[in-house]
Parts: structure tokens; C-alpha cells; sequence
């Protein structure tokens, strides 16, 4: 009998999660990394606050703090830090409001022996008190966001377009982060450094694939639409990536911000020409409590 050709060996995974006051969504994280298929080596956890959560549960794995001072939200910052000190082959980067499915670690690092990649999974988004249940039951109630393309239900599926790397959940070699340098910390606050990051690997010669079993479940927060609270960064941060990549970012919510009358811009203007910046009772209008998707 001819023998059975051996899968090759599956990389240390590192999981890394940045938080600021979402103390009780990284908790459900932790107990979605204890339940895991697959452990992971470690959980590194970036605290972009001053002190650590208390009493947080055992996930079943080593656990590395760090504190990322500096601005409120310096996402770069800390997801450099946190790769920096992981001891993984493979980095899962998992937003600190996602339950890991008990399959993600064993899908990413299964994906990652079979070659190197971009590697994203699919997040299902949960309606408001949602987070204790069992997995059967966050399958029932989590909606994909409308915006992203269909999951294969298992295996790989190759993606053309690096830009669909939304910072919820994706994984890829320590040594292809180290490449490319990791994120540019000059994307200062909120937005653009994720697509910049997957322009960058994509222009490194790395592939984007979509990665079947790597589910996580979004914890729900109350969200801005369009997302004003963060319109300063948004702006600076969308004229840096077009200055870099010759073309725009964040589309989406730039023309969210046309049409309410704060900016003039197309998709092929050169700049961004504020007309007046939000007001404090526009912004408290923006909140949508109960809605799923920003």
C-alpha cells in the first residue's frame, strides 16, 4: 500500500488582541480561546489604557500584557508592539470584540502550512446581549456583514483584492509582517493603516486568501453612522494612503461624509476640501445603538 503523503506541519500560533475598555468582550474572547480545536502558544494583549482588567479567565494559554501608551486609540502602535513580542510563526490578529469559533486557531495554522498568505476569516456579527451562548446558537443569530464576500465553508479560496483586510480577524506569517515592516505608525488614530498594511503585503508578492472554519462572532457595540466621532483621522489618514498607493481609501465613508455636506471630494479628486467639520450634536445623532453594521 502506498503511504499517505504527511500534511505538513501546522506553525505556532500567536494570538494577538488590542483593548481599550472593552474589558468584558476581551473576557468572552479568553473563554473563546479556551474552547479552541487548536490552542494557541500565546495571547498577547495590548492594553491601550493605563492599567490592565482585573480577574481576567483563563484561556487556556500563556498570556503576554503590554501597555501601548500614547494617543486614545494608537491601533498601529499597539499591533506593532504586540507582533513584536510574539513568540508565534503565525500572528492571528483578532479584534478584542470577537468570540472566537473553536475552529480559528486550527484554520488559520492549517492554512499557513500549506504556504504563505494573507489570511482572512469570516466575522458574523451578533444582535445587542448577545455573548454567552453556545456556538450553535451564535451561528443562528450572527449575520455576515453585506458588504464582504461569501466564506467557503472549508479550505482556501484566493482573494485578488488585498484591500478586503478588515483589522476583525486575519492571520499571516510573523516573517511576512516583519517584511514589510508591520503597520505604518503614521497613520495616527483611527482608519487606513490595515488597507495600507494589505497594500504593502499584496506589493511583497503575498497572497490574500479567504480561509473556511476561521469564524469569529462581533460582540455588539453601539456604532456611529457615518463614523463622525473619528472624522479628523479618517481625513488625514485617507490623504496619506492616496499620497503613498495613487488612489483613495475609505471611500465608503468619505462619500458618507460628502453627502452630509462636510467635505467636497470624489474618488478622482487629488484632495480632500473640508467644508466644516461635524458638530458635537451631529455626532451624538450619528449613534446607532442597536445597529449591526457601520
Amino acid at each position: 500500500m502506498r503511504p499517505e503523503a504527511s500534511r505538513p506541519e501546522s506553525p505556532a500560533a500567536s494570538v494577538l488582541t488590542l483593548v481599550r475598555g472593552r474589558d468584558a468582550c476581551l473576557r468572552h474572547l479568553m473563554r473563546g480561546l479556551a474552547r479552541q480545536s487548536t490552542r494557541p502558544r500565546e495571547l498577547v494583549i495590548a492594553w491601550m489604557q493605563a492599567e490592565p482588567a482585573p480577574d481576567l479567565p483563563d484561556p487556556g494559554c500563556p498570556v503576554r500584557h503590554l501597555h501601548v501608551p500614547g494617543e486614545p486609540m494608537p491601533l498601529a502602535a499597539a499591533r506593532n508592539r504586540a507582533a513584536e513580542a510574539a513568540d508565534g510563526d503565525l500572528l492571528i490578529f483578532l479584534d478584542v470584540d470577537c468570540i472566537p469559533g473553536a475552529g480559528l486557531v486550527s484554520a488559520y495554522a492549517q492554512a499557513a502550512a500549506e504556504g504563505d498568505g494573507l489570511f482572512l476569516g469570516e466575522v458574523l456579527y451578533l444582535p445587542p446581549g448577545v455573548a454567552h451562548l453556545d456556538e450553535a446558537d451564535l451561528d443562528r443569530l450572527g449575520r455576515a456583514h453585506p458588504a464582504r464576500p461569501p466564506v467557503p465553508e472549508t479550505g482556501l479560496r484566493p482573494e485578488p483584492d488585498a484591500g478586503q483586510l478588515w483589522g476583525l480577524s486575519f492571520a499571516l506569517p510573523a516573517r511576512a509582517w516583519r517584511a514589510v515592516g508591520g503597520m505604518d505608525e503614521t497613520f495616527a488614530g483611527y482608519g487606513g493603516e490595515e488597507t495600507d498594511l494589505a497594500a504593502r503585503l499584496s506589493a511583497s508578492g503575498l497572497p490574500t486568501f479567504w480561509v473556511g472554519g476561521a469564524r469569529a462572532y462581533h460582540q455588539h457595540h453601539p456604532v456611529h453612522v457615518p463614523p463622525l466621532q473619528h472624522f479628523d483621522p479618517i481625513l488625514a489618514n485617507a490623504a496619506r494612503f492616496r499620497a503613498r498607493h495613487g488612489r483613495w481609501c475609505m471611500t465608503y465613508w468619505l462619500g458618507q461624509f460628502r453627502d452630509a455636506g462636510l467635505i467636497a471630494w470624489d474618488e478622482g479628486a487629488d484632495d480632500i476640501r473640508l467644508l466644516r467639520p461635524p458638530t458635537p450634536p451631529e455626532i451624538a445623532a450619528a449613534l446607532r445603538p442597536d445597529a449591526l453594521f457601520s
